[in-house]
């Protein structure tokens, strides 16, 4: 099947968050198999980071756990992430992974993510789909839940 048609398969659901920023942070995701209905969740955290980064590892995390490549619905909250795949990331990479700031290019922030995040995609299919935060959106707001409490033991 050719990846640029690939039907979804997947729907993986992410967050990421800090107590302060930077300060203690938590990821994480659910991943749902359409076909089976069959759900992973998963989380972790470290004691000093971002909330851009820790919603670049939930995303990171969730397609690093599928074992093959799959056509994958990513939803989240994070726009940072949507508008870095979608729009800013193509730009980076033929720049050497820079940014145009007035006439010049600097670094990325986060590049050590983005360039994780680089290599997942490269492997599946995703469609990014942006869901409101703290909306009531069920699953934002389990992954939500998940990020928090994987930063709490740090605080």
């Amino acid at each position: 099947m050719n990846k640029s048609t690939r039907e979804i398969e997947v729907y993986l659901f992410t967050d990421g968050g800090c107590s302060g920023n930077p300060g203690p942070g938590g990821w994480g995701f659910i991943l749902r198999h359409l076909a089976s209905g069959k759900e992973i969740e998963k989380s972790g955290g470290i004691a000093q980071t971002t909330n851009n980064q820790m919603e670049l590892e939930a995303v990171i995390q969730g397609l690093a756990t599928l074992k093959r490549p799959c056509g994958v619905e990513l939803f989240t909250d994070s726009v940072y992430v949507g508008k870095g795949m979608t729009e800013w990331m193509p730009k980076w990479k033929s720049n050497g992974w820079k940014r145009k700031e007035g006439k010049k290019l600097v670094p990325i922030k986060n590049e050590e993510f983005w360039k994780r995040l680089d290599a997942q995609l490269s492997r599946h299919h995703v469609k990014y789909t942006r869901v409101a935060g703290h909306s009531g959106h069920e699953e934002n707001d389990r992954v939500d839940g998940l990020a928090v409490a994987a930063y709490q033991k740090y605080l």
